[in-house]
């Protein structure tokens, strides 16, 4: 029996799992991690610790667990929170932490001047992505004009997978759909770097060579065979962004198909036939050569609910509060009685792009408890949701099939309350862990021993979440719609 293992950084956590050829898990190991908000605005991790320190951490405790001798693992994938912005010396080691992906809104000066600069039609044609606190190209910039000093010594700039495969090849590689997240420096009509709309953000010799994601980058060197317990001359893919894998994880193949990732962030990826032009939304190519990807993604989600028991059910403790709450909630009837919620705590991504958008509880009165609040909080994640299903709709996005994954497909309420306010049926497959799931079968691919058609015999279907009170959101939708349209003026003097 060969084996593939999977390894996924997530922004709270580690995961990684070793499959064999059948796609049986034979060993599942996780690690905890902080994400770092030195300030409003931005959010970082620590790529020695955090990326590097907990693939090595995972991978000996699923070796050790498993008892797997290491020359069994055929092939090795990668994924990680992205895109990130890493800038490593010519030796490869990290100059700061890392740059997170549209949480981090630092750069937002340079997103403005950028497009002031280049154009706004110019950049969603050439790049297909208007920029916004996901592009990484401003980040390259905010880099060379607040750190000059680190940006002089800067040899390359990484991703949090491109590092990672660094650690383990040598190989300065990245794969086309965390390239497209580089705008206004990738071209996605020619699928390759690009410099001519912005030639100050980077040099062509700072970017790593692009490859498709199941293409080998290279394989574990001797130094990085003795840090993590992995065979010298093991092949490692080009690996991607986490959403992507975990995309793949649960067999989103066809056009049509989209996936709801229930993390730390809801992300969204629909699988389409040719490229969406619209600057609401994200558009890369796919994972394979040929197909196309259009995605969005909300900036809290889960962290919500983790921010919400650590303020409000700390007496409960950690293991119990989250089963208390969600029973608190389902005790509240649909609507939460007139309580509103906005989940914008740290700005909007799609369709919104607004960075000043602020998290708000609205209608409270003395009536109101905990679990109206709670009710609440998941609500206004699903319309945040909605809000981005209602916009592939406007665009002319014919969805055939949600596929919900990730952790929050355990929390019942949520996948319901997603369902009505979105008007959607969801499946949800047998294994929802995800992206570290879909690096093994990515990894399976890359040796030529599987094809993108064998993942629905790995993950089947098992469930199937009906929108079943979807009138119960007709009223409170457009007034969440409107309440964050009435704020947003407030919001931005907030922020100042």
């Amino acid at each position: 029996m060969s084996y593939t293992l999977g390894v996924d950084i997530g922004t709270f956590e580690t995961k990684g799992v070793l499959v064999d050829a059948r796609g049986d898990v034979a060993a599942i190991a996780k690690n905890p991690h902080e994400m770092l908000v030195p300030q409003p605005g931005w959010a970082e991790h620590r790529p020695e610790e955090d990326w590097w320190g907990d693939f090595v951490a995972v991978t000996k405790g699923l070796l050790a667990t498993s008892g797997i001798d290491p020359t069994e693992i055929k092939a090795v994938a990668c994924s990680a929170i992205g895109p990130c912005m890493l800038p490593v010396d010519d030796a490869g080691a990290p100059l700061m932490n890392g740059v997170l992906y549209g949480v981090d809104t630092r750069a937002m000066d340079q997103v403005r001047s950028l497009t002031d600069r280049i154009g706004e039609s110019v950049i969603l044609d050439r790049c297909g992505n208007a920029l916004t606190s996901q592009s990484v190209g401003p980040k390259i910039l905010w880099l060379k004009e607040s750190c000059p000093e680190i940006y002089a010594e800067t040899a390359k700039v990484l991703t949090s997978t491109s590092f990672l495969v660094h650690r383990l090849t040598g190989e300065y590689v990245i794969d086309h759909y965390t390239a497209a997240n580089f705008s206004p420096i990738y071209d996605v009509g020619t699928c390759d770097w690009c410099f001519d709309l912005a030639d100050d953000i980077a040099t062509p010799e700072m970017l790593p060579r692009l490859l498709w994601s199941s293409e080998i980058a290279g394989h574990i060197t001797e130094a990085a065979a003795a840090e993590t317990g992995l065979a010298t001359g093991t092949p490692v893919t080009a690996g991607t962004i986490d959403a992507a894998a975990e995309a793949l994880s649960v067999g989103m193949q066809n056009t049509g198909d989209m996936m709801v990732m229930y993390g730390s962030t809801i992300f969204i990826i629909t699988l389409t036939d040719s490229r969406v032009r619209d600057a609401r939304l994200w558009y890369a190519p796919w994972l394979f050569e040929g197909q196309h990807a259009s995605m969005a993604g909300l900036a809290t989600s889960g962290t919500l609910t983790h921010w919400f028991r650590d303020q409000f059910a700390r007496e409960l403790g950690r293991q119990d509060a989250f089963p208390t709450l969600a029973s608190e909630a389902e005790a509240t009837p649909e609507g939460a009685e007139g309580l509103l919620f906005l989940p914008y705590f740290s700005g909007e991504r799609t369709p919104l792009h607004d960075p000043h958008a602020k998290g708000a509880f609205y209608g409270l009165n003395l009536t109101h408890e905990r679990g109206h609040m709670f009710r609440a909080l998941i609500e206004g994640i699903a319309f945040g949701t909605a809000h981005v299903v209602e916009t592939y709709r406007n665009v002319g996005v014919e969805l055939s099939r949600i596929l919900a994954v990730g952790g929050g497909t355990q929390n019942a309420l949520w996948l319901q309350a997603t369902s009505d306010a979105s008007a959607v049926d969801q499946v949800v497959c047998e294994k929802t862990f995800g992206a570290s799931y879909g690096d093994a079968f990515l990894a399976r691919m890359a040796t030529g021993d599987a094809k993108i058609g064998d993942i629905a015999d790995w993950n089947p279907v098992v469930t199937t979440v009906k929108a079943r009170n979807v009138a119960a959101y007709e009223k409170a939708y457009p007034l969440f719609r409107r309440l964050y349209e009435q704020t947003r003026d407030i919001a931005a003097d907030l922020s100042e």
